[in-house]
């Protein structure tokens, strides 16, 4: 048995984490001998009590390793520990590092220089392009965007990293073989395929739940630099990963969003209690103060020229404001009928210059 194949098998062990794992290390020394010791000796080390070595001494009547083994090969993942070059140094810092991470894909060296973009799964429009645009920034600027393949604000990320043939990573709270949301199926596989990796610390067929999302975010936040919260609500999951990376001494960054959002009121709350408030991808990059291998300036966000206007579209596209404008206020702005007003809007979405939303809002498209 290998030092890795050990780490699958104490990984599956439902009472071993980390920091058992730690404590057992630094008497056994390698993952094969705790497999191997006697009860007793187990049942020595500070923090193993008689179920965790009764689980050790016969975990093969536990852990199907070679049906597991099997998954991970046809899958066509591959499986890193603390030892490898390639396992996240900042994550090894954290109190309890992941035993192993099955990663589909493939890591390299740029992935140790991340950054962690996470949100609300009910998001606005203006929280998911504000996520598209700076993770595309980041990602062009040599930054790995890090998040959890989650609906909302995750896939955004992810989107934004790709968009700038980026890096990005999918930390997902299940076993690979049991991606979570299924919808982004297609996402998970278009990250895999060269453009970073999905990677879990759950075995192949752990099915996500309450337990494994906090345990999802701790790696997140521990495998980054920093954490941008892009939007959240007072309720939302991101603000636990806010919380897990001060306590692992990272930085926390937020997008300022509505102060009538509910979405936003858990990142704006964060910029109130010290988060770094981001408007650009330079603000991060600046205080990070990373010297990337072929860094490149973030991009600005550039505007497409406009097409030809009646006085009436320029009006009511000028009253438009940078994030969700109600048809109230663009009428007020644009001081012109209510009729024609609604007549100019339609001619502006058939241009693909402004989308309406749900409730009689819009917002220009770059």
């Amino acid at each position: 048995m290998t030092s890795t194949e050990a780490c699958i098998a104490l990984n599956m062990l439902p009472t071993m984490g980390p920091v058992r794992l730690r404590r057992l290390l630094q008497v056994f020394e390698t993952p094969e001998r705790i497999l191997s010791a006697r009860g007793a000796a187990l049942r020595a080390v500070e923090g193993i009590g008689p179920e965790v070595a009764d689980q050790i001494t016969g975990w093969e009547n536990i852990v199907d390793l070679p049906a597991e083994l099997a998954r991970i090969r046809d899958f066509g993942a591959q499986i890193i520990t603390a030892e490898s070059p390639l396992y996240p140094r900042q994550l090894r810092e954290i109190h309890a590092p992941p035993i192993v991470l099955y990663v589909w894909g493939e890591l390299n060296e740029r992935d140790q220089h991340a950054i962690g973009v996470i949100g609300s799964r009910r998001t606005t429009h203006y929280g998911t392009e504000s996520a598209k645009k700076l993770a595309f920034q980041l990602a062009y600027a040599g930054l790995t965007v890090i998040s959890g393949l989650a609906r909302g604000i995750d896939t955004a990320a992810h989107q934004g990293a790709l968009a700038a043939k980026g890096r990005t990573i999918a930390v997902i709270g299940s076993g690979l073989s049991k991606l979570y949301p299924p919808e982004n199926a297609g996402l998970a596989e278009k990250i895999s395929s060269g453009n970073g990796a999905v990677v879990s610390e759950f075995s192949m067929e752990i099915e996500p739940d309450r337990q494994t999302f906090p345990m999802r975010n701790r790696i997140i936040s521990g495998w980054s630099h920093g954490t941008l919260v892009v939007e959240a609500g007072l309720n939302s999951g991101a603000l636990i990963t806010a919380s897990q990376a001060l306590e692992q001494g990272r930085s926390v960054y937020a997008i300022p969003g509505h102060i009538n959002a509910p979405s936003a009121h858990g990142s704006n709350r964060l910029i109130q209690q010290g988060a770094k408030l981001v408007m650009e991808a330079s603000d991060i990059l600046d205080d990070l103060s990373i010297l990337l291998p072929q860094a490149k300036p973030a991009p600005h966000a550039t505007e497409r020229p406009l097409p030809i206007l009646t006085e009436d579209e320029r009006r009511v596209f000028a009253a438009i404001e940078a994030t969700e404008t109600s048809i109230d206020d663009i009428t007020i702005k644009s001081d012109l009928p209510s009729g024609s007003v609604s007549s100019t809007l339609l001619r502006l979405e058939l241009k693909r210059l402004v989308k309406q939303l749900p409730g009689k809002y819009f917002v220009k498209l770059g």
